[in-house]
């Protein structure tokens, strides 16, 4: 009974990492490859994050330079509301040498949600070099331009969101900031 569960456990935490990006292989610092927790990142694919938050914290105080679970950590941490923590845990992320499109997407997100235009301009620019391909990337940093005045750049970046949305069979892109 227990090898059956814990099997049935091993692979929906491996359906949810997989489902939501997080199950990568991250390279930090060089060579060395990090995976974060398998029950941190659990907790957080469940969406319990006070959990993920706890689990997460103790991954990076043992493993500080652990790129993917600062990562992860500021996720969680953004979920709850927990704005400077997030910003904070993704800083280290990518001072660590995590370069997911995503990372920078999430860090310029919650830069602009604090009202930091000129940080989350950098970093959601980064996360379209870094993730081409995804119309998010280019539909938040429009938004960015926008706010800014910018709207020529916001223009060009709408127009390259609703040519990677369709050519990805995307119906519809939106952005998470407030």
């Amino acid at each position: 009974m227990f090898r059956i569960t814990l099997n049935r456990i091993a692979f929906a935490s491996a359906i949810l990492l997989l489902s939501l990006g997080i199950a990568c292989v991250a390279s930090a610092g060089g060579s060395e490859q990090q995976v974060c927790d398998v029950g941190a990142d659990y907790a957080l694919g469940i969406e319990n994050y006070p959990v993920a938050i706890r689990l997460h914290a103790e991954v990076v105080r043992k493993r500080p330079d652990d790129a993917l679970a600062h990562y992860h950590l500021g996720f969680a941490e953004g979920m709850v509301g927990n704005r400077t923590e997030e910003v904070r845990e993704y800083q280290s992320a990518a001072a660590l040498g995590l370069r997911n499109w995503d990372l920078f997407l999430n860090l310029g997100l919650a830069q602009l949600e604090n009202g930091d235009l000129d940080a989350a301009t950098d970093n959601l620019r980064q996360a379209v070099l870094l993730g081409e391909d995804h119309p998010e990337s280019h539909f938040n940093l429009a938004l960015v331009y926008e706010r800014r005045g910018l709207l020529a750049d916001a223009e060009r970046e709408m127009l390259a969101s609703r040519c990677r949305a369709r050519d990805a069979g995307v119906t519809a892109v939106e952005s998470h900031a407030t």
